[in-house]
């Protein structure tokens, strides 16, 4: 792989030659810009406003347009000999976990190539020390004009290093979120919680870019001189969600039919609250039962009943007024 920066990592006093290269590649159809009626090229020259005439790209520098208008020159040289460590160096600053870093900041991802065989043992030092720490290290280094924040993490044998952006250059998710008070039901959640489930994990090696695919088909079949394939007419109903309960199990079906398993989506049962969850009374449960028999007997039983609870109250009262002690009246004075 072509490198395209060679500099060091500064490692406290330790310096490592590296070579930067790119980690990823774009692999999208790009397209040429051409006139409609005769499909001649499109292209864009570049003019002298001062001279009127197309210049080179030899004769083309960078400028710094200033608030009047007025265009201060910058050379590479002025670029080069910027006063800051970071100009030919990846400058560890800090070592972190992992999970501090926002993937919000992540950004372009390299590789860093040792630089020669004197840079292998600092190499293999580094890496080593990232693999048992279990912690990135966070950088500062200058690309393309500019200092730029970094992180290296270790990849296999090899140190990547990603591109982050500076925390102001993040956004804050400010009047992103729906503004309406919506109230997710447990009986919804459940049915997500099924729908992923049933979709479960992939594997990323398994994926592909189906876009790209079918542009390359219209442009094979276009080549031949054929007619490019027609894309299916969308399914009816489509659009608006008007039940989202019915969605979630439209979803949790389709996704089961398709990895051949049982379609069927039962309803979970409700969940018990405490008001409607009955109480756990013990005894008090017979005793209700006992009522309901008493009260659904014949009249005569009920009346010979109370006739006999009478009687035993009476005789109880009887026996507790014997066995009671007599109480003493206080003796009056009588008056001379």
């Amino acid at each position: 792989m072509r490198s395209i920066w060679n500099g060091a990592i500064s490692f406290g006093l330790v310096s490592i030659p590296i070579k930067l290269v790119n980690a990823t590649e774009n692999h999208s159809i790009s397209f040429r810009q051409i006139h409609t009626e005769d499909g001649g090229r499109i292209r864009y020259r570049k003019f002298c406003e001062l001279e009127d005439r197309e210049v080179t790209g030899q004769e083309i520098g960078k400028g710094y347009e200033d608030s009047d208008g007025t265009i201060i020159p910058i050379t590479d040289e002025d670029l080069a000999g910027l006063p800051i460590p970071t100009a030919k160096t990846i400058e560890i600053v800090a070592f972190v976990p992992e999970d501090r870093i926002d993937p919000l900041q992540m950004d372009a991802a390299y590789y860093l190539a040792a630089g020669g065989a004197p840079a292998a043992k600092p190499y293999t030092l580094l890496r080593e020390a990232l693999k048992r720490s279990k912690k990135v290290a966070i950088t500062k280094y200058a690309l393309r004009g500019r200092e730029r924040l970094g992180m290296l993490r270790v990849v296999g044998d090899a140190i990547a290093m990603h591109g982050l952006l500076w925390p102001d250059e993040v956004r804050a998710p400010e009047g992103v979120a729906p503004d309406a008070d919506v109230t997710v039901r447990d009986k919804e959640l459940d049915l997500a919680d099924a729908l992923m489930d049933t979709l479960g994990e992939v594997d990323l090696e398994d994926l592909h870019d189906e876009y790209r695919e079918a542009v390359e088909e219209v442009v094979a079949a276009k080549a031949a001189g054929e007619t490019p394939r027609e894309a299916p007419a969308p399914e009816a109903g489509g659009g608006k969600v008007l039940d989202l309960m019915a969605a979630l199990e439209n979803s949790v079906r389709a996704a089961r039919e398709s990895r051949g398993e049982d379609a069927e989506v039962k309803r979970l049962p409700p969940r018990k609250t405490s008001r409607s969850s009955p109480k756990d009374t013990g005894g008090k449960k017979s005793t209700s039962t006992a009522k309901k028999k008493t009260t659904s007997s014949p009249r005569k039983s009920t009346s010979k009943t109370s006739s006999s609870q009478a009687e035993k109250k009476s005789a109880a009262k009887k026996t507790a007024a014997k066995k009671a002690p007599a109480k003493k009246t206080p003796s009056r004075k009588r008056s001379a």
